[in-house]
């Protein structure tokens, strides 16, 4: 536990989920006030935006924050080299029911990945946490130079091996129970859904880095479990997420409340890449489809009606991501929930 607060400068082993979409400044410092990590999740986000949000971050907290990126992994396909037709045609009945234009081709669906880590590293966070990959040499190198600490994540012991060979700072082992993104990136995520049980302490043998656990925990128990396994420190998404400060709709934040423990299921329709949510109207009649686009592709085209669906509250058509712990997502403010997972430290 010590070994994780020194690394990160915190005083609490304790770090926010970062969201894609989702995330808020509010939220991030709220966790961070508190002694943890608060995180905030740049998915998508412009070099230009990338420095407004670290520059709120920075106003928000003085305690150290971690922001979150989604590294290439070479197989996201370009608007060039897919047929885009059938999905949209597939997807017209969500767009006229969240009252959205048939979108038309863009140019690319999703900024630079290159761009945005250089933004990142010129607005140098306290932390730069990483998905889909492991962070090359010249990543890593740059972050030292800059004071960054640098967390990776992984779905298996070989990916946190690969982490912990690269040098980054901290680990964080994701169970099959977390929300979300499955994070996968040396095996297809269909191939890699160790639970969290056994997923954390065969990452904890097998790496120097400390370990930070991630999924189905929610609560005092959840923490005293991952620290029983031999874990540094846990890693929270869905209890934050059910909270007022995070930037989920008052729709998403119910039916967090409303989930029992089969209520979460693993799709791609959403974005292409497999993730945990609370299936609704759009999930099943995208699936019911069969029209699912590869990466971004997918994501793009369904943003265009989330992202009027998230303006009018309507959670039928939105990602409701949830994990299976979303049962013991039972308060709503976060500085109760950090409370309650800070109890299982002692």
């Amino acid at each position: 536990m010590s070994r994780l607060t020194d690394v990160l400068g915190i005083d609490a082993p304790i770090v926010l989920g970062p969201f894609g979409g989702l995330s808020s400044v509010e939220l991030a410092g709220v966790v961070s006030d508190r002694g943890g990590l608060g995180s905030f999740g740049l998915y998508g986000f412009a070099p230009d935006r990338v420095h407004e949000t670290i520059t709120a971050l920075r106003a928000r907290t003085r305690r150290p924050f971690a922001v979150n990126v989604w590294l290439p992994t070479g197989d996201e396909v370009q608007p060039s080299e897919v047929d885009l037709a059938p999905a949209i045609d597939a997807l017209t009945p969500l767009y006229e029911a969240a009252g959205a234009e048939r979108p038309v081709t863009p140019e690319r669906f999703v900024p630079d990945a290159a761009e945005q880590l250089a933004a990142v590293l010129e607005a140098a966070p306290p932390v730069l946490s990483v998905v889909f990959g492991v962070p090359d040499a010249a990543l890593v190198t740059a972050a030292r130079e800059r004071g960054i600490r640098l967390i990776g994540t992984a779905t298996s012991v070989a990916e946190a091996v690969a982490l912990d060979a690269a040098g980054v700072d901290a680990i964080v082992a994701s169970g099959a129970e977390a929300a979300g993104h499955r994070v996968s990136f040396l095996r297809r995520a269909e191939d890699s859904l160790v639970g969290t049980m056994a997923l954390v302490p065969q990452i904890v043998d097998a790496v120097a880095a400390p370990v930070i656990a991630a999924g189905g925990i929610a609560d005092r128990r959840g923490v005293a479990a991952a620290l029983a396994l031999g874990a540094s420190g846990v890693q929270v998404g869905t209890a934050f997420l059910r909270t007022r400060q995070s930037a989920a709709t008052e729709a998403h934040r119910q039916a967090i409340a409303g989930a029992a423990d089969t209520d979460t299921v693993l799709t791609r329709a959403m974005s292409g890449r497999l993730a945990r949510g609370i299936p609704n109207r759009a999930m099943r009649e995208i699936e019911t489809s069969g029209v699912i686009l590869p990466f971004p592709a997918q994501n793009w085209a369904t943003g265009v009606f989330r992202a009027a669906a998230t303006a009018r509250g309507d959670g039928d058509l939105v990602s409701l991501w949830a994990g299976q712990a979303a049962g013991l997502a039972t308060r709503d403010d976060a500085v109760d929930v950090f409370d309650e997972l800070a109890a299982g430290l002692v």
